[in-house]
């Protein structure tokens, strides 16, 4: 019986996955053929499956860019780079749809902590660096068990150093996608998708408006009070605006 049940959910996920590959290509023949928003249809059915991919998420922004909506096409490309951050072509397209911004800001020096969180933490997502650790951790114990085994004196201190300098990168990398975990729960973003927006000094209407801005500005999210979420600029202005004028990253 538990074979039988086995055997079915293997099935299960087999057709699942199938469906998957057959409308990720659905998608691809209608944007070939200039017809946008099919593939967009095709590709956001992937998405309501709970199924996530960095191709899925390019492929969605590069429709939406296509379509000339500047908000969801940001949005989907910078869905791509959490899944993909060293991926040029991500990175160039991206760069395409925020020069088709209004907003121009300009960002806060940033601090060597920010620098080298960019440049050594930033180079992978927490699952690459999952990845990266679990590789270590079987490097690790492959030059232990070597060491054991070992009959020389020279190759046990040999296999022994080896293994525990693995060791040491597989903790370092486990400690990068804990903080890049971390990172990505604490500090929430998202993309304004409204075509023009006040952010307000207040969490009401009756407030006066800070300041405005427009669809495809990326705004970190600090504070939420109801249907109101509390932004900030890379430039440290900050402000209120409405939840359903943003979408979360």
């Amino acid at each position: 019986m538990k074979k039988a049940v086995i055997i079915l959910l293997s099935l299960l996920n087999a057709f699942v996955f199938a469906q998957v590959d057959d409308a990720f290509e659905k998608g691809n023949a209608f944007y070939k053929d200039g017809n946008y928003e099919d593939a967009i249809s095709q590709w956001e059915s992937i998405l309501n499956e709970d199924k996530h991919a960095a191709a899925l998420y390019f492929n969605l922004g590069n429709a939406y860019y296509k379509l000339n909506q500047i908000g969801p096409s940001i949005y989907f490309y910078e869905k791509a780079l959490q899944l993909s951050p060293n991926d040029r072509d991500i990175k160039n397209n991206l760069k395409f749809a925020q020069n088709q911004t209004i907003d121009v800001i300009e960002p806060l020096p940033k601090s060597v902590f920010s620098n080298w969180y960019h440049n050594t933490i930033g180079l992978f997502s927490y699952n690459g660096w999952a990845v990266i650790t679990i590789v270590f951790v079987i490097l690790f114990a492959v030059l232990f068990l070597f060491y054991y085994y070992a009959v020389h004196s020279s190759k046990k201190r040999l296999f022994f150093s080896a293994s525990m300098v693995a060791l040491f990168f597989g903790i370092l990398a486990f400690t990068f996608s804990y903080i890049r975990h971390s990172g990505s729960i604490n500090n929430k973003e998202a993309i304004i998708f409204s075509e023009r927006v006040q952010v307000k000094n207040e969490p009401t209407n009756r407030s006066d408006a800070a300041f405005y801005l427009h669809e495809g500005t990326k705004v970190k999210i600090i504070d939420q009070d109801g249907d109101w979420y509390r932004i900030e600029l890379i430039d440290g202005n900050d402000g209120w605006i409405l939840k359903a004028d943003l979408k979360e990253l």
